[in-house]
């Protein structure tokens, strides 16, 4: 760490100074060496901190989420306390994920009968066109290797995009907890968001593996969506996604408070010469 920026060290020994003014996030894959004073430093001036796998495919852990600001987080709240805007944000997410409007005067409750079919439809269709023998979704986290190849290849994908979906949400600011089609699990808003881009990112990457009947399904699907995730940008547009989505609630966004100061790092005045360690 140097005075006022980060120095960010890869595995290949690149160096790397980051200016602690001009950044909300920092997400350091494998490889990377964080110094105890570094992360005091980010914690300081409200630089979120993300430890996550290459190219996002894993979230491993997260420091203080969203700069320890509060705004958006009562947002979030707020919309999905409302009946009206969260029933609005669900129409919005199935809106893009099925490119096509809702039927009207549905409740969350049958958006989400709705969507169950269409993504039971989608499997089998996927299923199809990569001839991969498909006969339902189901497999038992406890006893893994007891899946069938296609649901592991699945399994994998959807971990991938949940993990690089979450480090979005906690870049944010927002709550992985706090849903609107999925309720009361710890990553509810993760799976909300992931289900927007499942069918175009991972969901064919799982299938097309599966096909090939790999050794290690779950190594393959893992380097296979990494590649992905690049070549689509995808990190890109998760937020942007976020921010539509819950738009889409009609509610105000809240300003900050007045009394909210700009993260910043006291300037200490220097007892001795330039270098001088108190």
């Amino acid at each position: 760490m140097l005075d006022g920026a980060f120095v960010v060290v890869d595995k290949r020994g690149v160096r790397t100074h980051i200016p602690v003014g001009g950044v909300a996030c920092l997400m350091l894959g494998p490889g990377i060496r964080v110094s105890h004073a570094a992360v005091t430093l980010a914690s300081r001036v409200g630089c979120l901190l993300v430890w996550i796998g290459e190219a996002g495919v894993r979230l491993y852990a997260s420091g203080q989420p969203g700069g320890a600001r509060a705004d958006r987080l009562l947002y979030q709240a707020k919309l999905a306390l409302d009946d009206t805007a969260r029933l609005n944000v669900v129409r919005k997410m199935y809106a893009l994920r099925f490119k096509e409007e809702p039927p009207a005067r549905r409740s969350v409750e049958q958006l989400r009968g709705i969507e169950g079919v269409r993504v039971r439809k989608m499997y089998e269709l996927l299923a199809r066109q990569y001839k991969v023998n498909w006969k339902r979704r189901n497999y038992d986290h406890t006893r893994w290797e007891s899946g069938d190849i296609p649901n592991r290849c699945l399994g994998s994908a959807t971990a991938c995009l949940y993990g690089i979906c979450e480090a979005a949400i906690l870049a944010a600011g927002y709550a992985p907890a706090v849903g609107f089609i999925h309720t009361g699990k710890p990553q509810s808003f993760v799976y909300d968001i992931a289900d927007i881009f499942k069918f175009e990112t991972v969901v064919p990457v799982a299938f097309r593996t599966a096909a090939k009947k790999p050794f290690d399904p779950e190594r393959k699907v893992r380097l296979a969506c990494r590649d992905v995730f690049r070549q689509t940008r995808l990190l890109r547009r998760i937020i942007p996604t976020i921010e539509e989505v819950l738009a889409a609630g009609g509610l105000t966004l809240p300003k900050p408070p007045e009394e909210s100061v700009v993260p910043a790092i006291p300037n200490k005045e220097g007892i001795g010469d330039a270098g001088h360690r108190d």
